[in-house]
């Protein structure tokens, strides 16, 4: 298991993109929302699994829940879910938002696509995805 120490956490999250600070990073472990950090040697150090938990965290706080509410989220799901909600985090950025469109298909179900498909085309995958979700397309 790779381990970091703040600061080089902090750098390999914005090397990927992440906007985050060291300050910040320390404040989510003192408040718990980032799992206990493990020991190695005589220091504490944290895990890729902590850079994982920093994406989610950042994900749901761009949906406007609050760090409160975050944590009581955080706390109910597996690590599974927090990992597949952190790697949601690149659609919260801008250019994702400019140059895609979200379309809602269902309460379940939304569609991203490129500004460059027609709305033709954006009529005819949303038609599809309805049928398939109700069940009326065949499956071979």
């Amino acid at each position: 298991m790779n381990t970091y120490t703040a600061k080089e956490l902090v750098e390999l999250l914005q090397s990927e993109e992440v906007e985050i600070n060291l300050r910040t990073v320390r404040y989510y472990t003192q408040i718990g929302l980032l799992p206990p950090l493990p020991v190695e040697g005589n220091k504490r150090v944290y895990t890729t699994q902590h850079m994982d938990y920093i994406k989610a965290i950042i994900s749901l706080s761009k949906t406007g829940l609050s760090l409160a509410e975050i944590q009581k989220k955080v706390s109910n799901l597996t690590f599974e879910e927090i990992k597949n909600i952190g790697k949601k985090l690149f659609l919260f950025k801008e250019e994702v938002f400019l140059k895609n469109e979200t379309i809602k298909v269902s309460k379940d179900a939304f569609i991203t696509v490129s500004s460059k498909v027609s709305a033709e085309k954006q009529q005819e995958v949303v038609n599809a995805v309805s049928k398939i979700l109700l069940g009326e397309v065949e499956h071979n």
